[in-house]
């Protein structure tokens, strides 16, 4: 059976997370996407520990799936390399800082003129216009600008998210885009470029904050585990870790401190009657809830809170989170065979489609340049000129000893080690 994206091919020159977090998402809907990267350093995200055999693991992660042809742009040949896959290409995305594209000769305009109809995705921290344009951002600077880091944490301090959420946020914004600029291609024909900030796609899923900011121009504030509309809904201790409870509307509060918590006189006291009367005096709420959450365990309060019909949960740590009955049912961590790393295991897509079976992981992250031969066949580049580019550095592959090992990888054709490869 067919994957939605199958024949739709995807030119990667993106590093580190947002973009190839955007590939990844498409290459398991089937594209084939092909993470074009720079001799001997690749990307960036390689240099990260651990390792196991020198291959990294976190950069194994984003870039499972796809291939990868290892080019100089900066070269003659390498740069005719990569525009003769341009003219097979539907996507081009990239994430260096603005004007790096031009200086390199694979601006949109320039790739445009090989293939009129491309689609063009462009993702830097703050975008390719504006006056921080020329700036380099990461993921804890959009954060930053974007006033996530003032509404996280406890307010002692500036706290960043748990993980790189902008730069997931701009990798997910930059997936959907180009999913929708294919399907407005197929019905006018025309391609287009797109420009992905990611202080700006953080910016979008602060829903809740900007209807309030708009609305009153009430100013975020950090507030720990609490929701800023409802109450209760947070974590609270217990004798032994943490519970979270939503009781986010008034009949789940009805039952919560009722049935679960035991105390049916809250609900006529002045204090925590209505939402807003719990919302104005929620340090106190939180308090007297607390003094009675703290004289069970956390599965104890799991029992009675799930009991009442009041959603509700532990806080667990990520080793334990891996290991929940819940995870393991659905499958979410998977295993796949890594050409040097050996058995590795993975975070799966978390859609479960109905009528998909091929959907998952396709295979894993490739080494640098382990399809740089193939790719350049499969345009038409000859096997003299292909010789003649990794003779002068212009292509590059960081294991041609193994390639002669694993000729069934992605239909890859056996190759003999040679001395003008690798390292």
């Amino acid at each position: 059976m067919m994957l939605p994206l199958d024949g739709f091919r995807v030119l990667d020159l993106t590093r580190f997370l947002s973009g190839p977090y955007c590939t990844l998402v498409l290459a398991e809907l089937g594209a084939d996407v092909i993470k074009v990267e720079q001799p001997h350093t690749g990307d960036d995200s390689r240099r990260l520990a651990p390792k196991v055999n020198g291959e990294s693991y976190p950069s194994a992660m984003p870039n499972r799936s796809k291939r990868s042809v290892s080019l100089d742009l900066k070269t003659e040949e390498g740069l005719a390399g990569f525009r003769e896959l341009v003219k097979t290409a539907d996507v081009v995305i990239e994430n260096f800082r603005p004007g790096v594209a031009t200086k390199l000769g694979i601006d949109y305009e320039q790739v445009k003129a090989l293939r009129e109809d491309i689609i063009y995705c462009s993702i830097s921290g703050f975008g390719q216009t504006g006056p921080y344009r020329h700036r380099p951002g990461f993921d804890i600077m959009a954060q930053g600008l974007s006033g996530l880091m003032r509404m996280t944490g406890d307010g002692q301090r500036p706290a960043k998210v748990g993980i790189a959420i902008n730069d997931i946020a701009a990798g997910a914004t930059a997936a959907y885009s180009i999913l929708g600029a294919h399907i407005h291609r197929m019905r006018t024909g025309e391609g287009q470029s797109m420009d992905i900030s990611l202080v700006e796609a953080g910016l979008a899923w602060t829903v809740w904050e900007s209807g309030a900011y708009f609305g009153s121009g009430e100013v975020p504030q950090a507030t720990g585990t609490r929701h800023r509309r409802s109450t209760p809904y947070q974590a609270f201790r217990t004798s032994d870790g943490f519970v979270t409870i939503g009781a986010a509307n008034d009949r789940l509060w009805e039952r919560l401190a009722t049935t679960a918590l035991e105390r049916p006189e809250w609900l006529e006291d002045p204090r925590f009657a209505t939402l807003p009367d719990r919302m104005a005096n929620i340090e106190e709420l939180e308090a007297e809830i607390e003094a009675i959450t703290v004289t069970r365990t956390t599965d104890e309060w799991i029992e009675a809170v799930d009991r009442a019909g009041v959603p509700c949960g532990p806080v667990l740590t990520y080793d334990d989170a891996l290991a929940d009955p819940q995870i393991v049912d659905r499958g979410v961590v998977t295993e796949v065979e890594h050409p040097i790393i050996g058995p590795m295991k993975t975070i799966g897509p978390p859609t479960k489609f109905s009528n998909l079976p091929e959907y998952g992981v396709r295979g894993p992250a490739p080494w640098l340049g382990q399809h740089t031969t193939e790719l350049l066949r499969e345009v038409g580049v000859d096997e003299e000129a292909i010789e003649a580019m990794y003779a002068s550095g212009a292509a590059f592959d960081a294991h041609p000893d193994l390639q002669q090992d694993r000729p069934e990888d992605r239909g890859a054709v056996a190759q003999p080690a040679s001395a003008t490869r690798g390292n």
